[in-house]
């Protein structure tokens, strides 16, 4: 898709961008703390925007489908599809240029839509720190609707980590998932674990594509009781998806996966690792701050129904 205005063109990502998408990166990044999506890998340039005046890019948005929900889950689970929009500084409160990056997304999210399972409705949504005031203003005043917040939490790997133990019963174990009856296997208890937001089949497949990315599990006997999963962003250590079943909790096993994460990017020369936590999570908030955790900043999202 390609559209051009008096002042600028929209169209989507190329490889020859690249330097002009760091500069962007760079001009959005250093203010403040914004959400910023990287593009990814050549496949997933066809979800991706960008805008263009004098030879500069001033723009992106970009789309990703990131849960879908299995059409026996009850009703009220809505799959999500999320939208990312950024303009340099000084265009950020430039509605038309944001309307238009938001009205090819727009589209491309209804061609998503069509995709997943019409057992359920879908939730077109957006994540920002909350900060970025102008850029909530643009789709609060579309009808987008507050859903969550989230606080960024970093540990500093420099300093000691504790030497836990298990209980005797439980193993502990590196797991590659190196089959698609594995990846299954996880995904299933994925949808267990969080059954309004599981992971899916594409996200994994992204998570696994990262520098460094393994998962750790905790099995009883041949019961696979909880787990995580690490990898390398940039320069700084990953820890995602840490999950316990629900008769196993509050035996200190979240605890043991974590330190054991951190271990690992510890002992690939990582001097910082980093995480997401819903603000209304308390219980995982404190594992993680007395793991050594600290909240950096915080994350807000809106939505809104697809329709």
């Amino acid at each position: 898709m390609k559209s051009i205005s008096p002042e600028y063109t929209i169209r989507s990502f190329e490889e020859s961008d690249m330097p002009l998408l760091s500069d962007l990166y760079q001009a959005v990044t250093a203010r403040d703390n914004a959400v910023f999506w990287w593009v990814g890998e050549p496949p997933n340039w066809h979800n991706v925007y960008c805008a263009f005046e004098n030879n500069r890019m001033i723009g992106k948005g970009q789309i990703e489908v990131t849960s879908t929900i299995h059409p026996q889950q009850p009703e009220e689970y809505k799959h999500t599809i999320y939208i990312n929009i950024k303009t340099v500084p000084e265009r950020e409160v430039d509605t038309a240029l944001l309307e238009a990056l938001y009205q090819p997304l727009l589209s491309r999210a209804i061609e998503l839509q069509k995709t997943l399972s019409t057992t359920h409705e879908t939730m077109l949504c957006i994540g920002n720190h909350s900060s970025e005031t102008a850029n909530i203003s643009f789709f609060t005043d579309k009808g987008y609707s507050y859903l969550q917040s989230l606080f960024h939490m970093e540990r500093n790997l420099l300093q000691p980590l504790p030497g836990l133990t298990l209980p005797s019963e439980l193993q502990f174990d590196y797991w590659q998932m190196a089959t698609t009856a594995e990846e299954q296997q996880y995904l299933n208890i994925d949808a267990e674990i969080w059954p309004e937001a599981p992971i899916g089949s594409n996200k994994l497949a992204e998570n696994k594509k990262q520098p460094l990315w393994t998962a750790m599990v905790v099995r009883e006997y041949q019961t696979m009781i909880g787990g995580l999963m690490a990898w390398q962003e940039e320069d700084e250590g990953i820890i995602e998806d840490v999950w316990v079943r629900e008769p196993w909790r509050r035996r200190g096993i979240a605890r043991y996966l974590l330190v054991e994460g951190l271990k690992y990017l510890q002992s690939h020369s990582l001097e910082k690792a980093s995480l997401t936590v819903l603000t209304d999570n308390h219980s995982a908030l404190s594992l993680y701050e007395s793991a050594g955790f600290q909240i950096m900043n915080e994350e807000v999202r809106y939505g809104i129904v697809l329709g």
